[in-house]
């Protein structure tokens, strides 16, 4: 979470101390903290299959499950990291970061993939895109949050909202505003 990595070790445990009761199971509980050093890692492509590999599984299986299926609470987590933060890296200086980032994809079944304008290709690209929060300070800097923008036009169709498990409660938002 910060420039020095000497203590990041510690500083994991700890967050994961944190969020523990997030899980109602020790079995995702532990994944989850498997899964976060594998997005911490130096792994090339963080995939499904490269962070359960890095976790020592033979499929991704279990990956897929904490992020589909366990119980636990997202929001909740993301709010324990944010405090976390706060505690860390905290300062009167520091600032937000809102950011797009797209994800290039090869289908149309994933939430949000369609043909859009996509930053990371640099052009209009078959792909999701993500809004980031990431916070900075003269201590460091990490992401806080996350949200899907879901395009009007995924918004409209309850048919593929349905197919991809998109909630009956998400409605179209603008980047920016997801971003605020």
């Amino acid at each position: 979470m910060t420039d020095d990595l000497s203590g990041w070790a510690a500083g994991l445990d700890d967050l994961m101390a944190r969020v523990a009761g997030r899980f109602r199971r020790v079995e995702p509980r532990r994944r989850a903290r498997a899964y976060v050093l594998g997005l911490l890692s130096p792994l090339a492509g963080k995939n499904g299959w490269t962070l359960a590999e890095a976790a020592g599984e033979n499929t991704p299986d279990g990956m897929q499950r904490l992020l589909n299926r366990s119980a636990w609470d997202a929001e909740a987590v993301r709010d324990d990291l944010r405090d976390y933060v706060a505690e860390h890296l905290g300062d009167a200086d520091g600032v937000l970061i809102i950011d797009e980032t797209g994800f290039l994809k090869k289908g149309t079944k994933s939430a949000g993939v369609q043909r859009q304008y996509s930053g990371t290709a640099g052009r209009t690209e078959n792909c999701q895109l993500g809004v980031f929060l990431a916070y900075a300070s003269a201590y460091g800097r990490t992401l806080i949050d996350r949200e899907l923008y879901l395009p009007q036009s995924w918004c409209a169709d309850d048919g593929r909202r349905t197919e991809a498990a998109v909630p009956a409660k998400v409605r179209f938002a603008t980047k920016p505003a997801l971003g605020l």
